[in-house]
C-alpha cells in the first residue's frame, strides 16, 4: 500500500459475495455505519452503479438464460472496476478522473472514493492515517472472480476477506421482484446452480469468509504478503493429485493381475504363488509411486495434469513386471 502520510494506513478489500437481492447492499450501509463509529474510512464499490447497463446486455444464450459471466465485454468491464481501485491505492490524488480507457461510470466512481476523502484527506493529517476500508458489492459466484480481489489485495499487502450472505432462492426471488428493475427470475435461477461458496479447505486464500466485523479488523491486521506462499495449497493439491493418480492405477493393476491370472496355464500351486508375488508386486509398486508423486513430482492447483498419461506410464512399469513374474512362474511349472 502506497505511504500516504508520513506512515502506513491499513487498508482491506472486502468481497460481498451472494445471489442478487440476498442483502449484500444492506448490509454494507451497516458496516459503514459501524465502521465511522471506529473511525475507519470506507467506501462501497457497487458493481452495479460503476458498469454500465449495457454490459449487461449479453450475447451468449444457454438454455434460455442469458449468462452475464461468459461475455467478454462483461469480464472487461469487471476487471475495469479493479483497476480504477489499484489507481486509487497507488495515488489518491488522480482519483477524480478514473483513466480515460476506464470502462466504468465516471460519475459513479467519484462517488464511491468521495466518501474515503474528507476536507484536508489529502494533505498531511492524522486522520488519513485511519483504516481504508473497500467494500466489494457484487455476486462473485465464481472463485475466480473473488480470486481477482484477492490477487490485488496481495499485491499491495492489503486485508482481505470475504462475506457470504446465504439467502434461500425463493427469499431472493421475492425481493428482487419488488424492486423498481428487477432482474429476470431465470437469471437468479441459473445462478444459483453456479454458484460456488468460498472454500477454505479447497482455497486456503479464501479462509477469511465469514459474517461479522471483527473478520475486518483482523484481515486489517493482517495484511497478505505480496510474494504469495502456496506451501500449503500445493501440498494440498500434491495428496489430491497423488490420491487420484494412486486410485486410477491401483484399479489398472488389478485388471491386469485379473487377466494373467485368467491366461496363466499352470498348476494350481503355481497359480497361488503367482498371485501373491502378482499382489506383492502391485504393493510394491503403488508405494513407490506414491513416494515418487509425493517427493519428486510438481502439482500445482493452476495446472493442468494429465492424469491418464501419468497413469499409463507408470502402470507400464508394473505391466512389464507382470510379464516378468509371469513368465518366470510359467517356467518353474514345466
Amino acid at each position: 500500500l502506497p505511504e500516504y502520510c508520513e506512515g502506513r494506513a491499513p487498508a482491506c478489500l472486502c468481497v460481498l459475495c451472494g445471489l442478487p437481492a440476498a442483502g449484500k447492499s444492506t448490509l454494507a450501509r451497516k458496516v459503514l455505519s459501524t465502521a465511522a463509529q471506529h473511525g475507519w474510512r470506507s467506501t462501497v464499490v457497487s458493481y452495479d452503479d460503476l458498469i454500465p447497463e449495457h454490459a449487461f446486455q449479453t450475447k451468449q444464450v444457454e438454455d434460455g438464460v442469458e449468462l452475464q459471466d461468459s461475455h467478454t465485454e462483461w469480464k472487461s468491464h469487471r476487471q475495469a472496476v479493479l483497476r480504477c481501485v489499484e489507481q486509487f491505492l497507488e495515488n489518491p490524488r488522480v482519483l477524480a478522473e478514473p483513466p480515460s480507457s476506464c470502462q466504468i461510470d465516471r460519475a459513479a466512481w467519484q462517488q464511491c472514493i468521495g466518501a474515503l476523502l474528507q476536507p484536508g484527506a489529502l494533505d498531511h493529517c492524522p486522520s488519513y492515517q485511519s483504516p481504508l476500508l473497500f467494500l466489494l458489492d457484487d455476486n462473485f459466484y465464481y472463485p475466480s472472480m473473488r480470486y481477482e480481489v484477492y490477487q490485488l489485495a496481495r499485491k499491495y499487502s492489503l486485508g482481505f476477506c470475504q462475506v457470504y450472505l446465504q439467502c434461500d432462492l425463493e427469499s431472493c426471488i421475492s425481493r428482487n421482484q419488488s424492486r423498481s428493475e428487477p432482474i429476470p427470475t431465470k437469471v437468479i435461477q441459473e445462478m444459483v446452480k453456479r454458484l460456488e461458496l468460498p472454500n477454505p479447505q479447497k482455497n486456503l486464500w479464501e479462509k477469511n469468509s465469514r459474517i461479522q466485523l471483527l473478520l475486518i479488523s483482523t484481515a486489517l491486521s493482517n495484511p497478505l504478503s505480496p510474494v504469495e506462499d502456496n506451501s500449503e495449497q500445493t501440498e494440498a493439491d500434491r495428496q489430491k493429485c497423488a490420491t487420484n493418480v494412486l486410485h486410477r492405477a491401483d484399479q489398472a493393476c488389478r485388471r491386469l493381475i485379473s487377466e494373467a491370472m485368467k491366461n496363466a496355464k499352470v498348476s494350481p500351486e503355481h497359480m497361488r504363488s503367482l498371485a501373491v508375488q502378482l499382489n506383492e508386486s502391485k504393493a510394491t509398486f503403488l508405494h513407490d509411486l506414491r513416494s515418487h508423486l509425493l517427493q519428486e513430482a510438481s502439482f500445482t492447483q493452476e495446472e493442468d495434469i494429465d492424469v491418464e498419461r501419468v497413469v499409463g506410464k507408470a502402470v507400464h512399469v508394473f505391466d512389464q513386471n507382470r510379464e516378468e513374474i509371469l513368465l518366470r512362474i510359467m517356467n518353474e511349472n514345466k
